[in-house]
């Protein structure tokens, strides 16, 4: 009786740690304050909820409003700390707003991740014209630079932060067909390596994560695609599709202080295929 209440004893105490560890692991992020961009779907409503499950307050913003109000309401009935704006990063108003409307609701900015992408063309490369490389390459490389401009002023009076772009494995390996996208995210490879040294001496690290094949509404014309679904398959050690929450628990352990000591690093998150650059 006595080895059975033991063991008993033994359990419940393995399991109040186990739930402990849990607390402290869902709690890393209490008191920060976040901004992620293009995050009413997908990947970013993933980062979103990810860091806010972790205790961060969170401003989502999106293009449209009715995908804002959308994506609040459903993350506040998860019982999280979020607010929202309209935001076409692509417009410098609109980014200042996104900053000013975060530091106004609460009281500061620790955390960027800059998710926001496009991509206008699909075909040879060269066949691409000068408005559509401009556009990629404004949305998907330049406003992540200028976004992370404007925080780090409010992320030094906080003491440090956490910048996290997104980038994608196509940086390393480019897409058939998507050729300036390709690029673009090469650049937020290079952007991330830039910034380092300079953000550093200011206790604020950047990051970038490079996802693989992930089931979004961005990425459908892909994975929908079964033949080329399964090339990608092929290509990875883990035989199924990525979902938004496997990008979303990296961004969030990237920004937290599990992650103190990683800075200047692009983590992919694709199943194991192989990239190098």
């Amino acid at each position: 009786m006595f080895l059975r209440s033991a063991g008993l004893t033994g359990r419940r105490l393995l399991s109040n740690q186990t739930q402990a560890r849990r607390m402290m692991s869902q709690g890393s992020l209490s008191g920060k304050v976040a901004i992620v961009t293009a995050s009413t779907d997908g990947i970013g409503l993933a980062a979103a909820r990810s860091l806010a499950q972790r205790g961060a307050s969170v401003m989502v913003s999106s293009r449209k409003e009715e995908n804002v109000e959308r994506a609040v309401k459903q993350l506040r009935s998860e019982n999280l700390s979020v607010s929202g704006t309209v935001c076409n990063v692509g417009d410098a108003e609109h980014r200042d707003c996104l900053v000013t409307a975060t530091v106004q609701q609460f009281g500061g900015v620790d955390i960027l991740v800059s998710n926001a992408a496009v991509n206008p063309f699909f075909g040879h490369m060269l066949d691409c014209g000068e408005d559509a490389w401009d556009k990629i390459m404004d949305i998907n490389v330049k406003t992540a630079f200028f976004l992370t401009k404007l925080v780090v002023p409010h992320m030094e009076k906080r003491g440090g932060g956490s910048i996290v772009f997104i980038a994608s494995i196509a940086g390393y390996q480019p897409f058939t067909g998507l050729g300036p996208y390709s690029v673009s995210k090469t650049a937020l490879l290079g952007l991330t390596k830039a910034l380092t040294p300079e953000l550093s001496p200011y206790n604020i690290r950047v990051n970038c994560v490079a996802p693989g094949l992930i089931k979004t509404r961005f990425s459908s014309a892909i994975w929908k695609n079964e033949d080329v679904a399964e090339e990608f398959l092929k290509q990875q050690s883990i035989k199924r599709l990525g979902v938004p929450e496997d990008v979303g628990g990296v961004v969030a352990f990237l920004c937290s202080s599990d992650a103190a000591f990683i800075t200047g690093e692009t983590i992919p998150v694709a199943g194991g295929m192989n990239c190098r650059l």
